[in-house]
C-alpha cells in the first residue's frame, strides 16, 4: 500500500486506510462477516424501533430511550461499515481530510451519545424504582426532551472541540491511517510536530464520558439494589425489578467493557489488525446485541412483537363470503 511523503511545507489532503495489513488474502471473507453483522444490526434495531413506534403502551420514557439507543446504533454502524466494505471489496480506501474529519466527528459523537443515553436509562430506572410515586411527575415529556437535548449538546460540543483540534494539525509524513475508519488517535498519530493537546483532549473525552457516566450508572444501580432488597414487596415484583435492571446492565457492560479495551489498545504493543478489530467491535458488538438483549429479555417488547404479528396475520387472512344460497365461506391467504 502506498504511503505518501511530503516536505515540511505541505500537508496531506487525503489519506489511505490500512487497518488489516495481515489479512490481505482474506479481505473478501472479512467483508462477508462485516456484511452479515451490518445486516443483523440494521434488521434488529429497525425491528425494535418499529415495535416501539407502533405499540402505544411502549411510548414511555424507558422504551423511548431504548428506541433512541437503537437509532444511534443504526447511525453509527452506517457511518463506518459501508466505507469499510468499499475499501475491502473494491480497494476504495482513499478519503479526503475533510471526509476523514467528518467521519471522525459522527463516529465519536454517536458513540458518546450512546454513553449519555445509557446514563439516562440508569437514571430513569433509579427514579422508577426508588421514587415510584413521583416517577410520572419527574419523568414527563418535558424532562425526556431535556435529557435528549442535554445528550446532544454534551456530545456535540465535546466532539466539535476534539475534531477541531485534529483538523488544525499538519500531516507531512505517512498518509496511511492504521485503521479501517477515521479514529481520532489513528489520525493524530500521523501528525508532525507537537500533538500533546490532542492527546490530552482525547484523554479528557474518555474521562468526560467513561469516567463520569460509569460511576453515576454504578451508583444508580447500587442504590436500586439497596432499595429493592429492603422493600416489602413480593418475590415476583422483586424479581421483575432485578430482571429489568439486569437487562440494562448487560447492555451497559457490553458497551463499556468493549469500549475500554478499544481505548486502551493504542497504548498496548499489539498488531494493527488487532487494534482495528477492537475498534470495530467497540462499534458493532453493542449495536448488534442490544436489540437481541432487549427483544428477548423484555416482556413488554416481546408482547409488542407478538401483537404486531397477530394484527398482520389477521390482515393477511380475509374471509370471502360465497354467493347467496351456497352457505359456505372460504378463507384465502
Amino acid at each position: 500500500m502506498y504511503e505518501g511523503s511530503l516536505g515540511g511545507n505541505s500537508s496531506h489532503s487525503s489519506f489511505l486506510f490500512g487497518g488489516f495489513p495481515a489479512l490481505q488474502d482474506h479481505w473478501r471473507l472479512l467483508a462477508l462477516a462485516l456484511t452479515a453483522c451490518y445486516v443483523t444490526l440494521l434488521m434488529g434495531n429497525s425491528a425494535l424501533l418499529y415495535v416501539i413506534g407502533s405499540v402505544a403502551s411502549l411510548h414511555s420514557p424507558m422504551y423511548l430511550l431504548i428506541g433512541s439507543l437503537c437509532a444511534v446504533d443504526v447511525l453509527v454502524g452506517t457511518t463506518i461499515i459501508p466505507t469499510t466494505l468499499l475499501s475491502l471489496l473494491f480497494g476504495w480506501d482513499r478519503i479526503s481530510l475533510t471526509g476523514c474529519l467528518t467521519q471522525m466527528f459522527f463516529t465519536h459523537f454517536l458513540s458518546s451519545l450512546e454513553s449519555t443515553l445509557l446514563l439516562a436509562m440508569a437514571l430513569d430506572r433509579y427514579v422508577a424504582i426508588c421514587l415510584p410515586l413521583r416517577y410520572k411527575k419527574i419523568m414527563n415529556t418535558s424532562v425526556f426532551a431535556k435529557l435528549l437535548l442535554f445528550a446532544l449538546l454534551r456530545s456535540g460540543s465535546v466532539m466539535v472541540t476534539l475534531v477541531g483540534l485534529a483538523g488544525s494539525l499538519w500531516f507531512c509524513s505517512s498518509n496511511t491511517i492504521r485503521h479501517c475508519y477515521c479514529d481520532h488517535m489513528a489520525l493524530v498519530s500521523l501528525a508532525c510536530g507537537d500533538t500533546e493537546r490532542n492527546r490530552v483532549a482525547g484523554l479528557a473525552v474518555i474521562i468526560c464520558f467513561v469516567g463520569v457516566d460509569t460511576p453515576v450508572i454504578f451508583f444508580s444501580y447500587v442504590k436500586i439494589l439497596s432499595v429493592v432488597l429492603r422493600a416489602s414487596v413480593s418475590g415476583e415484583e422483586r424479581w421483575k425489578a432485578f430482571h429489568t435492571c439486569g437487562t440494562h446492565l448487560m447492555v451497559m457492560i457490553c458497551f463499556y467493557l468493549v469500549g475500554s479495551v478499544s481505548f486502551l489498545s493504542p497504548s498496548l504493543d499489539i498488531p494493527t489488525d488487532a487494534h482495528t478489530f477492537m475498534g470495530l467491535m467497540y462499534i458493532l458488538l453493542p449495536a448488534t446485541v442490544n436489540p437481541i438483549i432487549y427483544g428477548v429479555r423484555t416482556k413488554e417488547i416481546r408482547n409488542g412483537f407478538l401483537k404486531i404479528f397477530k394484527v398482520r396475520a389477521k390482515k393477511h387472512m380475509s374471509v370471502k363470503v360465497c354467493p347467496a344460497g351456497k352457505g359456505k365461506t372460504s378463507t384465502s391467504m
